[in-house]
C-alpha cells in the first residue's frame, strides 16, 4: 500500500523528471505515461498489464527516439520522447486512450513548456471530448471530484475491463 505523502513526493519527482526531459530533448515531443488506478496499491497484476499493453501502443504508434519506463511501488512511469508536432502527438495519444481496450486505464500526458512552466496539453486543444468515467459514462472529472463511485465499484469495473488474469 502507497501512502498520500509517498504519492506526492512520487508526483513531485514525476514532475521534476518531465521538466528536465523538456528541457533536454527540444527537437522531440514528452510523453508521460502512468496508469490510473483507484485506491491505495499502484503496482499490481492490473497495473502491469495496462502499462505493457500502454508502452506497446506508445511504441506502434508514436516511435519514440528515447525512452525510460520506472516500475515503481507508487505506480509504473513511462517517459518517451518522440517525433512530430506538439498537437499530432496530442491526437495521437487521445486515440490510444479512446480506443485501446484498455486505454481508459492509461494516461498518456503530453507536455510542453510555456513561460517556464511545464504543462500537459489539454484535449479541449485538440477538439476532443473529455474522458469518461468508467463506470457511468459521465465526464470522469466530475465523478473523481464528488467521489460519486467507490474505490471497490472502480475495481470491480477495472476487472471486468481487463478480465480475469490482472490481480496479483
Amino acid at each position: 500500500m502507497v501512502t498520500l505523502e509517498q504519492l506526492l513526493r512520487s508526483r513531485d519527482r514525476r514532475a521534476a523528471r518531465q521538466s528536465e526531459w523538456v528541457r533536454e530533448n527540444p527537437d522531440g515531443v514528452l510523453v508521460c505515461l502512468t496508469v490510473i488506478l483507484p485506491g491505495a496499491v499502484k503496482r499490481d497484476g492490473r497495473s502491469l498489464k495496462v502499462a505493457r499493453a500502454a508502452v506497446k501502443a506508445v511504441r506502434e504508434r508514436l516511435f519514440p527516439v528515447k525512452e525510460e519506463c520506472l516500475d515503481l511501488e507508487t505506480g509504473f512511469e513511462g517517459y518517451f520522447i518522440v517525433p512530430g508536432e506538439l498537437l499530432d502527438v496530442k491526437r495521437a495519444c487521445c486515440a490510444i486512450e479512446d480506443n485501446h481496450p484498455f486505454g481508459r486505464l492509461m494516461d498518456l500526458d503530453v507536455l510542453e513548456e510555456s513561460g517556464g512552466m511545464v504543462s500537459p496539453v489539454s484535449r479541449d486543444r485538440v477538439g476532443m471530448e473529455p474522458r469518461r468515467c468508467l463506470v457511468c459514462g459521465r465526464p470522469a472529472r466530475e465523478c473523481m471530484r464528488s467521489r460519486k463511485h467507490s474505490g471497490e465499484e472502480l475495481l470491480r469495473k477495472i476487472d471486468e475491463l481487463l478480465g480475469d488474469s490482472n490481480k496479483s
